[in-house]
């Protein structure tokens, strides 16, 4: 299936430390790109993250945050005598040296960092945890990007069949443009050389003909045509590496439409050029989001 690099989705569940939450957040990249933002209590969980999240993911900038919020009005967790005996020595001397400055507030001391100290975690039970939160927002963040990757397609596939109708309303045009062409450059040969020499002319027209024969270039096109269409119908069935593929045959597609324009011998060969290179780029920007 196709997919896009772009999606967000997050999983939580209460625990008696508070609410664990698990958020993933992916953009578009040239490849697989994880970056976790954990807190130093629960860092222990990101191998185990990890791998679950290369199993599913191949390709984009992934952030995946994992944090627990304490519930309001919880108080797990217990008071440190020690460290409150260090605060009270402190402010003791900040009390001689600055007599008029304000006493300590109970919730100053209970927010100095070492005053409470909070229950430890059962670590296999937040591993497991946290492995099928994981696991439920990697479900939502796969579905999200399936479901915009189908919309990708959709307008790659538009772009892709615009294309094949101007190529299909211009190649009947070739011959007549390039009769006409000939015809026009042949007159201009014959005054310059200031005779009819019929031999030296259609040896010129000769070479003109093949430095413009698109021919080759209309048959490339839609043979690219073809495998956008078959990469796009496989969905990725054999190989992950849509996006990539897909960016690739774009960079050909745009080549063969210089190409085109190039060799043009008429202004409505030069315009159907024009009008592929932009139908190419609009079809490279979507392709730049699918993984």
């Amino acid at each position: 299936m196709i997919q896009s690099m772009t999606g967000f989705a997050a999983a939580s569940a209460e625990t008696p430390r508070g609410r664990l939450s698990v958020e993933l957040r992916s953009v578009n990249a040239r490849f697989l790109d994880l970056q976790f933002r954990i807190a130093d209590e629960l860092r222990a969980l990101e191998p185990a993250l990890r791998e679950l999240v290369a199993a599913r993911i191949s390709r984009g900038k992934l952030d995946c945050r994992v944090f627990l919020n304490q519930a309001a009005g919880a108080t797990s967790g217990q008071l440190n005598s020690e460290a409150l005996a260090q605060l009270r020595e402190l402010a003791s001397q900040v009390q001689k040296e600055m007599p008029h400055a304000a006493p300590l507030r109970v919730a100053d001391v209970l927010r100095w960092p070492g005053v409470m100290s909070e229950a430890a975690l059962d670590e296999a039970e937040t591993r497991g945890l946290a492995v099928a939160l994981c696991r439920r927002a990697l479900d939502e963040l796969v579905a999200s990007r399936t479901r915009e990757g189908a919309k990708l397609a959709a307008a790659v596939g538009e772009r892709v069949a615009a294309m094949r109708r101007r190529l299909a309303e211009a190649a009947p045009l070739v011959p007549q443009s390039l009769a006409a062409y000939q015809a026009k450059l042949a007159e201009r040969l014959r005054e310059a050389l200031g005779s009819a020499d019929d031999d030296r002319v259609r040896a010129e027209l000769a070479v003109f003909a093949a430095k413009v024969d698109v021919d080759e270039e209309l048959t490339r096109l839609s043979a690219h045509f073809g495998e956008v269409e078959r990469t796009l119908a496989e969905g990725g069935a054999r190989s992950s590496a849509v996006g990539k593929r897909l960016d690739f045959i774009a960079q050909e597609l745009n080549r063969e439409a210089n190409t085109l324009a190039s060799k043009a011998a008429s202004q409505e060969i030069s315009d159907c050029a024009l009008e592929l290179k932009l139908l190419i780029e609009q079809m490279r920007e979507q392709v730049q989001n699918i993984e």
